[in-house]
C-alpha cells in the first residue's frame, strides 16, 4: 500500500500538486521490519538522531585536507544553515532550493541544512551550463540557490534568463554574504521542522544519457527506506569506515554513497575539494586510509595500474555503479588489488541500488540478486514474466519508486505499479540478474539479439583497447550491424590490421554474429559527468 501524501506540513504545495496521478504511481513495498518508517520523519533529523543514540556524536564525519568535522560539529552547522534559510531568507517548507557545487564539505552541509529546514533540494551537476541550469530552474521554480563560489558565473547567467530565481547565496567563500559566515552568526537553536515522512525532500534530475532530463521526486520516507535496503544488507559499512569516491553529490549514486549512507552507518567521508585523476585517487586512498571507494567502471579500469603500483592496503570495499561493469574490468581490478568489486544497478527514479551482490556472493558476469526490500522480474512487452535465461525488460517494485514532476513519461516508466528502468536483462535459475543493455540499445542483427555491453566486455579483454562503446548501425541487408567505437592504448596503431585483429578477437569469445562489423577508432568517448557512456551521441552522425 502506498502511504497517502494528502497531509503535509509543506505549506508550499508546488511539488505535491505536480506529482503524477495516483493511478500512475508505482506500488510500494514496506514488508520488512526495518522499512516501517514513522509517519512523522525528517530524514536529516533521523540520521543525526541515530548517531546520538549510538553515542557516535564525537566521531569524525566530514573530512577534507583542511578540516575534520565530527557529527556534533556538522549538526551544529546544519542547524545554523537552517536558521539562515528560514529566518533570514524567510523560506517556508516546500520551497525549492537549487544547489550547485562539487563534492565538498560546504556542499554536504548545505544539502543537509536545506532538508532539515523542510525545504526541497534541487541539486545540480557542477558542469552544467547556463542553458541547462535555466531549464532546471524553470521546471523546479526554485527561488533560492546555494552555489559554490567557484561556480557562480553560469548560474548568474541562467538567473538573468529566469527571474524566478531571486537570490543566490555563495558558499565556500569567506565573505559576509556567504552561507557559512551568515550561519556563524546564528545560535543553532533551530526548532525541528515537523516534516512528515511523505513530504518531499528532493528533486533529482536525471543525468541526461538519453536526452531531455526528467525530475524524479523523492520523499523523506524514500531516502530513509533506501538506507535500510542496500546499505544494510549488502554494503554493511561500519563507524570505522572512511569513504571516498568520484560520483557527484548531485547524482543519487553519489548522494547515497558519499553522504547519506555513511551517515546511516556512522562512518566518515573524505572530500578532496579538487577533481580526481586515477593516480591521485589511489594516492589519496592511501594517504587518508580510505576503506570504501565509489566510482564508475571506467575509472576503476584507469586506476588499476596505479593501484597495482602503489598498493591499496586499507581499501576493503569497492562499489561500482552508474553504468554496466564489464567482467574484464572486474578481473583487471581484482588482479591489481585482490578486491572483488561490489557491483550494483540503481536508477535516479529509484534513488539507489536495487540489484547487487556482496563480494562473497559474486557470480561472474552477473550484477547480483535483488536487494532485500525489493522484488524484480524480467518481462516481455506485455509485462508477462519470461522463462529464466530469456532476455526481457527489467521490472522492479520496492520501498522506493518513480514519481516524475509533471512529466508525461511517467506512464512509460511505471506500468501496472511496476517500475521499468529501461534495461534489458536475463535472470538465471538461481536468481542472478545479468545485464544485457539499455532496452533501447539492444542490437537486432539478422534476427539475432546482441547486447552492446557484452561486445564491449570482449573488446576490453584485448590488451590494445583502453575504452570502447558499441551500438547498432542501420544496415539494409541485416537491419542493423554491430559497430564499435574504440579508444586504443598509447602506442597502438589504428587501421585495417587493428580492425581485423579486434574482430578476430571478439569472434574467439562470442558467437560469430556478435562481432563488430565496423570499428571506428576515436580519441575519446562521450560520457556524462558521472561516467556513463552516452551511446545516443555515438548514434548521431
Amino acid at each position: 500500500m502506498t502511504p497517502s501524501s494528502n497531509f503535509s506540513v509543506q505549506t508550499d504545495r508546488f511539488v505535491h500538486d505536480r506529482l503524477p496521478l495516483r493511478e500512475q504511481w508505482p506500488h510500494m513495498r514496506y514488508d520488512l521490519p526495518e522499512l516501517q518508517i514513522p509517519a512523522q520523519a525528517n530524514l536529516v533529523d533521523v540520521l543525526f538522531g541515530r548517531i546520538e543514540e549510538r553515542g557516535l556524536s564525537n566521531r569524525p564525519f566530514l573530512r577534507s585536507d583542511k578540516i575534520i568535522l565530527s557529527y556534533a560539529d556538522a549538526h551544529e552547522r546544519v542547524k545554523r544553515i537552517a536558521q539562515v534559510l528560514t529566518q533570514d531568507l524567510q523560506l517556508v517548507p516546500g520551497n525549492r532550493v537549487l544547489l550547485r557545487g562539487g563534492n565538498t564539505i560546504g556542499m554536504a552541509l548545505a544539502w543537509l541544512g536545506v532538508v532539515k529546514a523542510g525545504l526541497v533540494v534541487v541539486a545540480t551537476m557542477p558542469l552544467l551550463r547556463a542553458k541547462e541550469l535555466g531549464e532546471i530552474i524553470a521546471k523546479s521554480q526554485a527561488a533560492l540557490a546555494l552555489c559554490d563560489a567557484s561556480l557562480l558565473a553560469e548560474l548568474q547567467a541562467a538567473q538573468q534568463l529566469n527571474p524566478t530565481l531571486k537570490t543566490i547565496v555563495p558558499f565556500n567563500l569567506n565573505e559576509a554574504s556567504a552561507l557559512a559566515v551568515r550561519a556563524a552568526g546564528k545560535d543553532g537553536a533551530f526548532a525541528p521542522c515537523l516534516t512528515l515522512a511523505n513530504d518531499i525532500a528532493m528533486m533529482a534530475f536525471t543525468s541526461g544519457t538519453t536526452g531531455t532530463p526528467k525530475a524524479a521526486v523523492h520523499t523523506h520516507r524514500d531516502v530513509l527506506a533506501a538506507c535500510e535496503a542496500w546499505p544494510r544488507h549488502v554494503l554493511k559499512a561500519t563507524p570505522d569506515d572512511i569513504v571516498m569516491g568520484s560520483p557527484p553529490l548531485a547524482f543519487t549514486f553519489g548522494l547515497g554513497g558519499m553522504l547519506i549512507f555513511p551517515m546511516w552507518a556512522g562512518a566518515s567521508v573524505y572530500y578532496p575539494g579538487i577533481p580526481y585523476t586515477p593516480e591521485a585517487m589511489v594516492k589519496l586512498i592511501n594517504a587518508v586510509g580510505a576503506t570504501i571507494c565509489y566510482t564508475a567502471p571506467t575509472f576503476y579500469r584507469q586506476m588499476a595500474a596505479f593501484a597495482k603500483q602503489h598498493g591499496v592496503p586499507t581499501l576493503r570495499t569497492c562499489v561500482s555503479a552508474g553504468e554496466g561493469l564489464p567482467d574484464a574490468t572486474r578481473q583487471l581490478w581484482k588482479d591489481a588489488t585482490g578486491i572483488e568489486m561490489t557491483d550494483g544497478i540503481g536508477a535516479t527514479e529509484m534513488f539507489h541500488i536495487f540489484i547487487s551482490a556482496a563480494p562473497a556472493e559474486v557470480r561472474r558476469g552477473a550484477i547480483g540478486k535483488v536487494v532485500p526490500g525489493y522484488i524484480a522480474k524480467v518481462v516481455d512487452d506485455e509485462g508477462q514474466e519470461v522463462p529464466r535465461g530469456t532476455i526481457g525488460k527489467l521490472a522492479v517494485i520496492g520501498p522506493t519508486g518513480c514519481r516524475y514532476l509533471d512529466d508525461e513519461r511517467q506512464a512509460k516508466y511505471v506500468k501496472a505499479g511496476w517500475n521499468y528502468p529501461g534495461d534489458a536483462f536475463l535472470q538465471d535459475d538461481d536468481g542472478y540478474f545479468f545485464y544485457q543493455a539499455r532496452a533501447d540499445d539492444m542490437i537486432i542483427t539478422s534476427g539475432y539479439n546482441v547486447g552492446g555491453p557484452e561486445v564491449e566486455d570482449a573488446l576490453l579483454k584485448h590488451p590494445a583497447v583502453a575504452e570502447c562503446g558499441v551500438i547498432g548501425e542501420p544496415d539494409e541487408e541485416r537491419g542493423m550491424i554491430v559497430k564499435a567505437f574504440v579508444v586504443l592504448k598509447p602506442g597502438q596503431e589504428p587501421g585495417e590490421a587493428m580492425t581485423r585483429l579486434l574482430q578476430d578477437h571478439v569472434k574467439t569469445m562470442l558467437a560469430p554474429f556478435k562481432y563488430p562489423r565496423r570499428i571506428e577508432f576515436v580519441n575519446s568517448l562521450p560520457r556524462t559527468e558521472t561516467g556513463k557512456l552516452q551511446r545516443f551521441k555515438l548514434r548521431q552522425p
